[in-house]
């Protein structure tokens, strides 16, 4: 995925709940695992392809969503746990849409073994064009357009509470 993961993030967001904050919680998360690859090119100088980084590791984020639900539990934060239930929502959302043609590794640390839909053949010398030539580039035109008619609809609804006197 290239630029799908953030319209699939506030789809998959606004369906699971209806408060902007919550939405926006999903769309953070959406993008998260994706932060590794500042340590990929600054750090790391391309040498491990970031589909391998704990960052996109679905077990590290089960873990730590479980570690937040025991958190906000012993603090008596209840008003937490929807929020950690659309972030891991939105976090696993990335891991399969980077398994259709990218590969993860579900069990890791515990396996390496990555899980991949389709493998795409490298046929063009920039490696960008095999992902965009592909068909799987199809499942991302499709994601990002049923972004822009929810967002449309969306931005066309007024907020709630508009329109009411002080």
């Amino acid at each position: 995925m290239f630029l799908a993961h953030l319209p699939a993030g506030y789809l998959l967001a606004r369906q699971l709940a209806k408060r902007r904050a919550l939405i926006l919680t999903g769309c953070a998360a959406s993008l998260l695992p994706d932060t590794d690859l500042l340590w990929f090119y600054l750090v790391d100088q391309r040498q491990t392809l970031h589909h391998a980084y704990v960052f996109h590791w679905p077990l590290f984020w089960i873990a730590t969503a479980l570690a937040g639900w025991g958190l906000a539990r012993v603090l008596n934060r209840p008003r937490i746990l929807p929020f950690l239930g659309v972030a891991l929502a939105c976090l696993l959302l990335h891991m399969v849409l980077d398994s259709l043609a990218g590969g993860i590794a579900w069990l890791a640390p515990l396996s390496d073994l990555e899980l991949r839909l389709v493998e795409v053949p490298a046929r063009h010398g920039w490696w960008v064009w095999n992902f965009v030539l592909h068909w799987t580039m199809l499942v991302e035109v499709l994601i990002l357009a049923a972004f822009a008619i929810a967002l449309s609809r969306d931005l066309r609804r007024p907020a709630p509470g508009a329109g009411v006197a002080p």
